[in-house]
């Protein structure tokens, strides 16, 4: 999941309500009949599974609501250069840029990746602003993205992606030296219960499971490789907060760590990424067509790099040999 994202957990107070009267109950500013709409294209479960507007509620079901447009919103296909790193006749993989939403939500209603993705490839499956879209990225994670160009193949990935077969690797930045050279955050997530647009580590959450390996350490900072087990609205970034070691240039989880940078230079830099460090790199699935394991590879934008460059010099401090 990513931003625009809600979830619910159903207490006894709600069993028996209709899914589509709950949700208009619960998420302001959508009408039951666009709810109805977003139910019907599969952009809500329950419990991982669809479900339809009539289904009754029961106790403890845990509810995924995509706050996607509906195809009754203004969609347009729109000339937004692609960077493509592999395609054929059943999918294409893409390079996500960092500032690129997945596709249009609230208050991002065009200029998406979905409106590109529209624009050069005319006949992709699925609905509406969702074409070929089997997963997504978060706006300012830049990297990997397969997009689907038939129904066979998105009905295989999106089942891939379901049972956790898909290799997803990251490389992030983060702040101060991580002591472990390996390890696992294996931690639940929810929404934050005191603000619903972030996510929190949650005892009652949904279990979420990252490894990381240190990939190169600094004096004051850490580059770490990273594996998703599961697929949680911003589990790198809460996960790695959580570690007390949140990702560089991460406005919403990083705990104001940018700002005790000591070195103005450095501070500038981070200042003007105008993004997180997180990077999408690696991406392996089994081919629909041909069940042969694929993976591909992305490497990190020159922005990135070019801080990395940075901290090998005096404002990062001398880095430390790189983990064997």
């Amino acid at each position: 999941m990513a931003d625009g994202d809600l979830s619910f957990k159903i207490g006894p107070d709600q069993v028996g309500v209709r899914l589509d009267t709950y949700l208009a109950s619960q998420i302001e500013g959508w009408s039951r009949a666009r709810l109805q709409r977003l139910i019907e294209n599969e952009d809500v479960l329950v419990n991982g599974k669809i479900a339809k507007p009539s289904y009754k509620l029961r106790d403890g079901d845990e509810i995924e609501v995509e706050l996607v447009a509906t195809p009754t919103d203004v969609f347009t296909p729109e000339n937004i250069p692609l960077d493509i790193v592999y395609e054929d006749e059943t999918l294409v993989v893409v390079n996500k840029p960092a500032g690129l939403v997945v596709h249009p939500a609230a208050g991002t209603p065009s200029g998406t990746l979905a409106n590109a993705l529209a624009y050069h490839f005319q006949k992709l499956p699925g609905t509406g602003v969702r074409p070929g879209i089997v997963h997504r990225l978060d706006r300012d994670t830049s990297g990997l993205l397969v997009v689907a160009k038939t129904d066979a193949a998105l009905e295989n990935l999106s089942d891939q992606f379901r049972d956790r077969s898909v290799y997803k690797s990251y490389v992030a930045l983060v702040h101060g030296r991580v002591q472990s050279n390996s390890g696992k955050i294996d931690q639940p997530l929810a929404r934050d219960p005191s603000n619903r647009t972030r996510m929190a580590v949650v005892r009652a959450g949904r279990n979420a499971l990252t490894l990381y390996r240190v990939r190169r350490a600094f004096d004051r900072f850490t580059l770490l490789d990273l594996e998703l087990k599961t697929g949680r609205t911003h589990q790198i970034r809460v996960h790695l907060a959580w570690l007390k070691h949140p990702v560089v240039s991460d406005e919403t989880y990083g705990g104001g760590r940018d700002n005790t940078i000591q070195d103005p230079r450095l501070r500038a830099r981070i200042r003007a990424l105008h993004r997180h460090f997180l990077h999408a790199e690696k991406l392996g699935f089994k081919h629909p067509a041909t069940g042969k394991f694929v993976k591909f590879e992305s490497s990190l934008p020159d922005q990135l790099s070019e801080l990395l460059t940075a901290l090998e010099g005096p404002t990062g401090g001398p880095p430390w040999p790189p983990v064997r």
